[in-house]
């Protein structure tokens, strides 16, 4: 019997192109941001600017994400529409963010105008929420809407980027390891053999995201990525750049590592965990590990742009750190969740997935995994240096 989610997994990995460098675009129409009218007034500062909260809710929440990166039940999301029954509040759920640079690059200019891009939540990855908080390009959060915040787990609490979490809470966040097909090859578990083993040569693809692959080959030479020094950065370039020149390396890759990886073509590769979750549903041929040295671990967070509504967006947040509410996301989603309390109430209505260590990790992963440096992320020096390895 097909698995039911199995159609699911499958669209979500061909439409997923979570950080690929060029990714096509979906084209939609600007939407004006929601407002409301009358409540009580505050004021909340971001980036030196202040914002005016209105203790009321909107009529409208204008919601940009990724592609497939909420529950789904055919065309309806369950959890959207659970959230409205209990608001008021309509969403207009907007999945525009196939790149984070591609998403940056269209509302820049209005951005750093001060205008209104008519979006009151969007998910982005840690460096560049970090950005966008370094700008000014974000508003903070009315956390006397947020009491849930307080199930945000340990680990994600304090980002160097926003130590007390006062502009960003995360959505979901993942590992970035090895990925391989137990039909090609016996376990890799080192980024030296990925990038090095005769027997693997041309079967290997790497991240078109500098932090993802930069970090894990830091780790395999013994440096720190948190806290990235010119000689370190040098010498991963050079350790990449030796791969590729030796034909190691097929190509670089957004989440299109997926077919490759499931037919063979590819025997291992540098990948996201939450993809190798949904890929096992029809290839249970195919592993994920966190190399030895130690892998990376990013985070897509809920910001609030200039112009959005906070107390509405900010309710939002309280929902969704709803344990319950964010079970019924993760069981869809399948990255790390990052609500405490969502695993036992997963446990109730879908065990396979609360049980699975890559959905909600031991201590022990955690510890084994560390986030990119988000300045250098951003270091326009190193960004080059890497695309030119890449041929980006």
């Amino acid at each position: 019997m097909t698995d039911p989610r199995l159609n699911d997994a499958i669209t979500r990995r061909q439409l997923l192109r979570r950080a690929a460098v060029g990714g096509a675009a979906l084209t939609l129409p600007s939407i004006l941001a929601a407002c409301g009218s009358g409540g009580i007034s505050a004021q909340s500062n971001a980036g030196g600017a202040s914002t005016e909260v209105n203790k009321q809710l909107a009529d409208k929440l204008v919601f940009a994400n990724w592609p497939l990166y909420i529950d789904q039940k055919g065309k309806s999301r369950p959890s959207l529409e659970e959230f409205t029954a209990q608001t008021g509040v309509a969403v207009q759920y907007v999945e525009e963010v196939n790149d984070n640079e591609e998403w940056f690059g269209k509302y820049q200019a209005q951005l750093a105008q001060g205008q209104d891009i008519g979006r009151d939540l969007t998910v982005l990855t840690d460096w560049m929420a970090a950005r966008m908080v370094r700008l000014g390009y974000v508003q903070k959060k009315d956390k006397s809407a947020i009491p849930n915040e307080s199930n945000l787990v340990p680990t994600l609490q304090h980002p160097t980027w926003d130590p007390n979490r006062e502009y960003s809470l995360p959505w979901q966040s993942g590992f970035t390891g090895i990925g391989y097909n137990s039909k090609e090859t016996d376990p890799v578990t080192t980024i030296e053999r990925l990038l090095t083993d005769p027997a693997l040569k041309g079967k290997v693809t790497c991240l078109t995201e500098m932090p993802d692959t930069m970090g894990l080959i830091m780790q395999s030479n013994g440096d720190d990525p948190t806290k990235v020094e010119p000689a370190a950065f040098e010498k991963a370039i050079g350790t990449l750049q030796d791969a590729v020149d030796s034909g190691q390396i097929r190509r670089f890759t957004g989440n299109d590592y997926g077919d490759d990886l499931s037919s063979g073509n590819v025997a291992a590769a540098m990948v996201w965990s939450g993809d190798i979750v949904q890929l096992q549903l029809d290839n249970p041929n195919l592993e994920f590990v966190i190399p030895d040295a130690g892998g990376m671990l990013f985070t897509d967070n809920m910001l609030i742009p200039t112009g959005g509504d906070v107390f509405t967006a900010s309710t939002y947040m309280n929902f969704a750190y709803d344990p319950k509410v964010a079970a019924e996301i993760e069981d869809w989603v399948n990255y790390i969740c990052p609500v405490v309390g969502a695993k036992e109430e997963l446990l109730k209505i879908d065990p396979g997935v609360a049980k699975n260590p890559l959905i909600f990790p031991t201590e022990e992963m955690m510890a084994s995994v560390k986030s990119f440096d988000p300045e250098a992320a951003d270091n326009q020096d190193y960004k080059e240096q890497f695309q030119t390895v890449t041929g980006a």
